[in-house]
C-alpha cells in the first residue's frame, strides 16, 4: 500500500526546511523528494524520550502510550528498574508485553542496580547472568543508569562484569553520577559510561561533556533542569519521571515548546529528541529517510509544536490530540506477600518515661533529608508522636514475605491527624507509612495490602485510596482517572494539616537509601553518609 504525505519537511540531518513529498510503502519510507509549493504545516520525525521510567507515571505501558502518542511521542527508551526491584525479569517482560499491544515503540535498558543497596529487602536481584539474558532481547538497547558509581570507581567485580556484558553486546551504558567530579569522574567515564541525566549546573554538565559524556537535559515532573542547563548544548532532552497530571498537559512536545521559548534553536531541540537518541541507541526511528519506519509528526509551527497528526509505521495513530487506537492493559498477579498489620507493629518500645530520638528531617522539594532530634514521651511503654512539634511516626513494612517492620520518627509532613501510606517506595517498593498514631498507621497499611498496592490515607474513620495493582506501582485506569484520584488524595492530605505540595512523592523518597542523610529501610533507620544503620533512640 502506497501513501504520499506532503508538507514542509524538517530535515534533522541537514538542518534544512523545505517543501517535500514523502512516499510510504507498507509503513516504510520509500522516497523523499523536494517539491514546489507552499504548505502551512511541518513534518517532523516522531519524538523520542531517551530516558524515562514508565512506572513513575503510575500507568501501565499501554495507558502511557495512550497518553503520550497524541503529543507526538512515537518512541521511548525506558529504564524499568522500579518494576525490576519488585519482580525482576518477569516484571520487565510484563512491560514488554503490555507495551507491544500499542503503536508506541518502547525500547528498554537493562536495570544495572537491582537491588539499589543491600540494606533493604527487594523482590528480586538482577545479577550478571540476568543482565546477559536481557541484553539478548532486541528491545533492550543499553545497560540502564549505573547508580552504583562507588562500585564503578572501586572496580566492584559485579558492577564491572555488568558493564563488560553491555560492551560485549555492543550496547551503550547509561550513567547516573550526581555531582561526581575530578579523578573519580574520570574513572567513571573510563569504565565506558556514556551518558548522564543528573547534572544540575552548567559547571557539572560542562566537566562531564569535556570528558566525552553525552548530557541528557532532564525536564520531568519532579526534577526540572532545562532552565539551568539550556546553554550547555546537551545531546538529549529527556523527562526521566512524568506524573499522570503532567502527561495530560503534554510530553516531549511540551519540553520542546519550553526549550524554544527559552531561546534554544528549534532545529537543535528537535535533534535532541530525534536523530541524537536514534544514533546513540541504534534505533530504526527518529530520522526520516528511505528504509526507515515512517514515524512522523505533523505540527502547526516550530514554536508551539501543536500536534495535528501522528503516524507510526505509516499508520495514522493520533489526530487532534486524540489516540486512534484502543488499549486493554494486561492484568498481573499480585506481588504482595504480607500479613495484615496491627497497631502494635508500629510501636517503638522504652522502659523510661521519655527518650531522645533521631528524627528524619524532610526538606520539601529535595530528595535529601537532614537529621534532627527530639525528646518524646513514653506512654504504656511506647514512644509517642509529638504532633504539636511535627514529630510523627514513620515505618517501612517489607512486602515480599519476610514480615519486617521498621519504625522511626519524621519531621516535615505536618499531619495533625490520621496517616498516609504508599507502596511506591523507592527503590525496593515496600510499604511506607507516616502517621500520628499506631492504629491509623496499621489501618492505612492494610488499605494498601487489601488493594494489592497503591496510595492510601486514613482520617478519622474515613479511608481514601488510589489502587495500583500492577506490581504496587501502576494502575490499569487511564491518565485522567489516575490524576483525578491522586488529586483527591492530595486534597485529603491537605485537610489533615500538611502543606507539602506532593506528599506521596515526598513519602516515596523517605526510603531511598542512596540519597543522604537519614532514611528508613524495612531493616531500620539508615544513615546514608555513614553508610550504616543507626538506633532510633540516641
Amino acid at each position: 500500500m502506497m501513501n504520499i504525505i506532503k508538507g514542509n519537511l524538517v530535515n534533522v540531518l541537514t538542518e534544512e526546511i523545505y517543501p517535500a513529498e514523502i512516499k510510504l510503502k507498507n509503513g516504510v519510507i520509500e522516497c523523499l523528494r523536494e517539491i514546489k509549493g507552499e504548505f502551512p504545516e511541518f513534518i517532523l520525525p516522531g519524538f523520542i524520550d531517551a530516558h524515562i521510567h514508565i512506572e513513575s507515571s503510575m500507568l501501565t505501558p499501554s495507558r502511557f502510550a495512550e497518553a503520550v502518542v497524541p503529543h507526538g511521542t512515537t518512541a521511548i527508551v525506558a529504564d524499568p528498574h522500579e518494576i525490576a526491584n519488585v519482580m525482576g525479569v518477569k516484571g520487565i517482560e510484563y512491560l514488554m508485553k503490555d507495551s507491544a499491544s500499542t503503536p508506541l515503540k518502547v525500547f528498554f535498558t537493562a536495570p544495572s542496580c537491582v537491588p539499589a543497596t543491600s540494606f533493604e529487602t527487594s523482590g528480586a536481584i538482577l545479577g550478571p547472568n540476568e543482565i546477559d539474558i536481557l541484553m539478548g532481547y532486541d528491545q533492550v538497547v543499553a545497560l540502564g543508569e549505573m547508580m552504583n558509581f562507588p562500585g564503578v570507581i572501586g572496580k566492584d567485580p559485579n558492577v564491572t562484569e555488568k558493564i563488560q556484558i553491555a560492551h560485549n553486546h555492543n550496547k551503550p551504558v547509561d550513567g547516573h553520577a550526581p555531582l561526581l567530579s575530578g579523578t573519580e569522574l574520570c574513572k567513571y567515564v573510563a569504565a565506558g559510561i556514556s551518558t548522564d541525566h543528573e547534572c544540575t549546573s552548567i559547571k557539572e554538565a560542562l566537566e562531564k561533556k569535556r570528558l566525552g559524556m553525552k548530557i541528557m537535559i532532564r525536564e520531568g515532573s519532579s526534577a526540572r533542569n532545562l532552565e539551568d542547563l539550556i546553554s550547555v548544548r546537551g545531546e538529549f532532552l529527556v523527562s526521566d519521571d512524568k506524573h499522570p497530571e503532567d502527561l495530560l498537559e503534554g510530553h516531549m512536545d511540551r519540553i520542546l515548546r519550553k526549550a524554544v521559548k527559552m531561546g534554544m534553536d528549534p532545529m537543535e531541540a528537535l535533534q535532541m529528541v530525534t536523530v541524537n537518541p536514534s544514533k546513540h541507541y541504534n534505533l530504526n526511528c527518529g530520522v526520516l529517510k528511505p528504509g526507515n519506519r515512517a514515524d512522523m509528526v505533523l505540527v502547526n509551527d516550530l514554536e508551539n509544536f501543536k500536534i495535528l497528526k501522528v503516524w507510526i509505521d505509516g499508520e495514522l495513530v493520533a489526530e487532534g490530540g486524540k489516540p486512534s487506537f484502543n488499549v486493554d492493559p494486561m492484568p498481573l498477579e499480585s506481588t504482595f506477600n504480607v500479613k495484615p498489620l496491627k497497631s502494635s507493629d508500629f510501636e517503638v518500645k522504652s522502659a523510661l518515661e521519655e527518650e531522645k530520638v533521631r528524627v528524619i528531617d524532610v526538606i520539601e522539594g529535595q530528595l535529601i533529608t537532614s537529621e534532627a532530634e527530639a525528646v518524646l514521651r513514653v506512654v504504656d511503654g511506647n514512644l509517642q508522636a509529638d504532633i504539636k512539634n511535627d514529630i510523627l511516626k514513620i515505618a517501612v513494612v517489607e512486602r515480599y514475605g519476610h514480615n519486617h517492620v521498621a519504625n522511626g520518627f519524621v519531621k516535615g509532613f505536618k499531619l495533625n491527624t490520621g496517616a498516609i501510606a504508599s507502596s511506591v517506595c523507592h527503590d525496593s517498593h515496600n510499604i511506607i507509612i507516616v502517621g500520628t498514631n499506631s492504629q491509623q498507621m496499621a489501618d492505612t497499611a492494610n488499605i494498601i495490602i487489601n488493594n494489592k498496592g497503591g496510595l492510601g490515607a486514613v482520617i478519622n474513620e474515613k479511608h481514601y485510596s488510589l489502587k495500583l495493582p500492577i506490581a504496587g506501582l501502576m494502575s490499569t485506569m487511564n491518565a485522567s482517572k489516575v490524576s483525578s484520584q491522586l488529586n483527591q488524595l492530595h486534597e485529603v492530605v491537605k485537610s489533615m494539616g500538611s502543606n507539602i505540595e506532593s506528599p506521596f512523592m515526598t513519602l516515596s523518597f523517605m526510603a531511598l537509601l542512596v540519597i543522604p542523610k537519614l532514611k528508613m529501610s524495612d531493616k531500620g533507620l539508615f544513615d546514608v553518609e555513614r553508610f550504616q544503620f543507626v538506633d532510633v533512640i540516641k
